[in-house]
């Protein structure tokens, strides 16, 4: 078999500018400062491809995700369409190009036409003299591209359209608008408007809370818009879902918290307790408290109509009220009933109100609030502080010297916890009880307990991380859950620790973070080491 001219082996001339190649019927014209550059490359397809960003043209390498069908068979014995794109990169004209494509259209495949616009590219543009290239030529290469197009995929429509911009096709010839037309032919269809012109005004707040793309990236400023509504387009359902949403993401907006807050109070005799909950989440996770001075005295009309009709709901609206530090000591009368006794832990009352002589839930029956890290930790848990202060601890006091998500009666769950002697010694853990006596003798006595470490004999020292998600967006107020926590155990007669996420995120490296553990605990008057026992 003779072998065709331009063997793969042969020297690239000199590179050297040369003219560009205009479209059918359009006259030479030179080439620009980036064609220049592009043009005036070593004849090689690495070369070329490198310079326009596309990944050069392997025969080995063409498969249906990036030049069209795979050729039958593969390896050696797919010889006739690897052979004819072999032809293409060493043709040496480019009559000789249009002539292997022309000659051979059984062969022929998709990605063999970006093979030969950027052998035509390489043609121009790696020799003195550039060879003379004929408007038919060019024509009726064009009209080979046009006429398969439609059976590209959508790279090879892709780089054939950016080739042909490189060799000065004009934008508005045939060929530049039959790939075109390709282009925005297989684009995906855009997705319809989530709002209709044509709703009304309650319809468009419950549309707009309702779309997946605000819930993923809430915008403050809609939802401070939001609030202008009019009062007969604030239906229950559009209240609540605005609830839910700055429950979600966060938003302590107190715009929008009074408008809910009013709302409840308006729309009191036609909501249920089940509606209520949900209107009331917001509050008690944002940590906010409303203004309005009906609030609470409707929340306790509500839970004395409804206590034994949705127990569940009840217990939520509770939660959120014990959130806000704001448990109705008449309500409760209502509440702790045989129908409600096994829905509640009244763990929140002892603590909270320590006043109240009505009814209680039995021991047995309680259940514990928070006995592991939460949801949002475990979630977030590789952009927590945890691994590297309990790191930080290892070093600094020794792994016997400290327990890591040690969950304390009646059910909390602490992020490190020490044991402190009367001197501020830092206690091995395993030679105590880590645990202080729940339930505890009284309020006061905790209250005052978690004030010092030296009078208890064995104190109780909780390391609680800040993180950033456990504050509300604005990064100033700690969300409900988590003051209700730390504020609980406080009362139980532990001593806080707090790490804000602030302080953590300014310490560059293990080393300086032991430094910032140091300070802190030397603060409380603690010792460890040999000087500490």
């Amino acid at each position: 078999m003779r072998r065709p001219r331009g063997e793969p082996g042969s020297r690239a001339p000199r590179p050297t500018e040369g003219a560009t190649c205009a479209g059918p019927g359009e006259p030479w014209s030179p080439p620009n400062s980036m064609l220049r550059v592009l043009l005036s490359a070593q004849a090689s397809a690495a070369r070329l491809s490198g310079l326009l960003l596309l990944p050069p043209v392997q025969p080995c390498c063409l498969g249906p995700s990036k030049w069209g069908d795979r050729p039958p068979g593969g390896g050696l014995h797919a010889g006739p369409v690897q052979g004819l794109q072999r032809l293409l990169e060493q043709a040496r004209s480019p009559g000789e190009l249009l002539r292997w494509l022309g000659q051979n259209p059984t062969k022929v495949r998709a990605h063999h036409y970006p093979v030969a616009l950027r052998r035509l590219g390489q043609l121009l543009g790696s020799q003195p003299r550039p060879p003379p290239v004929e408007q038919a030529t060019l024509q009726d290469l064009s009209q080979l591209i046009i006429r398969n197009c439609p059976s590209f995929d959508p790279h090879t429509v892709h780089v054939c359209l950016h080739l042909a911009v490189l060799l000065g096709f004009p934008s508005d010839g045939p060929l530049m608008c039959a790939l075109e037309q390709e282009r925005r032919f297989r684009l995906p269809p855009k997705p319809p408007p989530t709002l209709q012109p044509d709703l009304c005004g309650g319809q468009r707040l419950e549309a707009a809370l309702s779309c997946p793309r605000l819930l993923r990236r809430p915008r403050q400023h809609l939802i401070r818009s939001l609030a202008e509504a009019r009062p007969e387009e604030l239906t229950p359902n559009v209240m609540v879902l605005l609830a839910q949403h700055l429950a979600r993401h966060r938003l302590r907006e107190p715009q929008l918290l009074e408008a809910i807050a009013h709302f409840l109070v308006v729309q009191e005799a036609q909501l249920s307790s089940k509606v209520v909950q949900k209107l009331v989440l917001p509050f008690g996770r944002l940590n906010y408290l409303p203004l309005e001075q009906q609030f609470m005295p409707c929340l306790e009309r509500i839970l004395a109509r409804e206590a034994g009709v949705a127990p569940l709901a009840t217990v939520n609206i509770l939660m959120s009220l014990c959130q806000l530090r704001c448990l109705p000591l008449r309500a409760l009368h209502f509440v702790f009933s045989p129908s409600f006794i096994n829905h509640i832990s009244d763990t929140a009352v002892e603590l909270e109100l320590p006043g109240y002589r009505g009814p209680r839930l039995p021991r047995r029956q309680q259940v514990p609030i928070f006995p592991q890290p939460l949801i949002t930790d475990r979630a977030r848990c590789k952009y927590s502080h945890k691994d590297i202060v309990a790191e930080g601890l290892r070093q600094l006091l020794g792994e016997e010297k400290y327990r890591q998500d040690l969950t304390v009666p009646p059910g909390y769950c602490t992020d490190f916890l020490l044991c402190v002697s009367s001197s501020g010694a830092v206690l091995p853990v395993r030679t105590q009880d880590p645990f202080l006596p729940y339930p505890p003798r009284s309020c006061a006595q905790g209250q005052a307990a978690s004030q010092s470490t030296t009078h208890d004999p064995a104190q109780r020292v909780v390391l609680m991380l800040r993180e950033r998600w456990h504050f509300c967006r604005d990064g100033r107020v700690l969300l409900g859950s988590r003051a209700l926590r730390e504020r609980h155990l406080g009362l139980l007669g532990y001593q806080l620790l707090p790490l804000p996420f602030e302080e953590l995120e300014s310490q560059r490296g293990l080393p300086q973070l032991k430094s910032y553990l140091r300070q802190k605990l030397q603060a409380l008057g603690l010792r460890w080491g040999p000087e500490g026992g």
